[in-house]
């Protein structure tokens, strides 16, 4: 079999799939690749699809597969796998850095300090004790927000149409939890119904400061009207790891005050990494025993 690994990896990961086929990261190959693992950067398109009429394969290292356009892979044959066990802990623990890190102020200090600009009286901090973390989306990385959410003593509620119950979070409806919470964190993938659902007439709904916190879909929300909210005060804060395209191009959220934004980091931790190849090799193991 030749294997394509067409985005970032662990770095061992090529050496440990030879024992399957020739590994290569060449993309100008594409057209002899039977199989191809990407990450986020790569859009398996039709187009993309087409390129590689050998294609028995495709490995997403990651939850979502809105890369990849999964319903004519199936058409034309080729088996679709993602890794979705294994970015949880990675995710959950971006979306808490962010959850701390916009509210604090913490790069506005640092950056500060980097200066020799003293700006204690700049920054009043807020805690996230007795604060109420709003879920859209309840998942696996939805939950482990929630674990940690609950040790920084913040009540969680949650949020998801597919979902009834949580033994970490009081279940609510979208409104309350747009109402109701002091953070927002999105962990829903990006479909007709999520695209923008946090916008103009969604924000107006939520509590005057209110901090979104989004490692989900960049597409999720409307980032003019995030921006605009950011511009008036209606939110106090936007964490993001994500966005509409990788790297993003003039997004309003660059110029928007009481911001943190990250390059879509969240799953590339390096335990995580191992952990997406550990579940690539078990994903090639079953696919070449059928």
């Amino acid at each position: 079999m030749k294997i394509l690994i067409s985005d970032a990896f662990d770095p061992s990961l090529s050496e440990r799939l030879t024992k399957f086929g020739e590994v290569f990261d060449d993309k100008g190959r594409l057209s002899e690749a039977e199989a191809v693992l990407v990450r986020s950067k790569t859009k398996c398109t039709k187009e993309y699809i087409d390129s590689a009429p050998d294609l028995k394969l495709i490995i997403r290292g990651g939850v979502g597969i809105d890369n990849i356009d999964v319903e004519y892979a199936k058409s034309k044959g080729i088996e679709v796998r993602n890794t979705p066990t294994a970015s949880s802990v990675a995710v959950a623990e971006v979306a808490m850095a962010l959850m701390l890190a916009v509210p604090n102020r913490l790069p506005f200090g640092h950056e500060g300090m980097v200066k020799g600009d003293w700006r204690k009286k700049q920054i009043k901090r807020t805690e996230l004790f007795k604060k109420t973390l709003g879920l859209i989306g309840i998942g696996r990385i939805a939950t482990e927000v929630a674990i940690r959410a609950s040790a920084f003593g913040m009540k969680v509620i949650a949020y998801d149409k597919y979902v009834d119950s949580s033994q970490h979070a009081e279940m609510a409806t979208l409104d309350e939890v747009i109402a109701g919470a002091d953070y927002i964190s999105l962990h829903t993938p990006l479909t007709d119904e999520t695209k923008g659902m946090l916008n103009k007439d969604t924000i107006a709904k939520m509590k005057d400061g209110a901090v979104i916190i989004n490692t989900g879909r960049g597409k999720c929300v409307v980032e003019e009207d995030v921006a605009a909210a950011l511009e008036s005060g209606k939110l106090s804060g936007y964490g993001t790891d994500v966005w509409y395209s990788d790297p993003p191009e003039n997004t309003p959220i660059s110029s928007a005050p009481n911001t943190v934004m990250l390059p879509h980091i969240g799953a590339s931790s390096k335990e995580n990494l191992l952990r997406i190849g550990d579940i690539c090799v078990e994903i090639f193991e079953e696919f070449t025993a059928k």
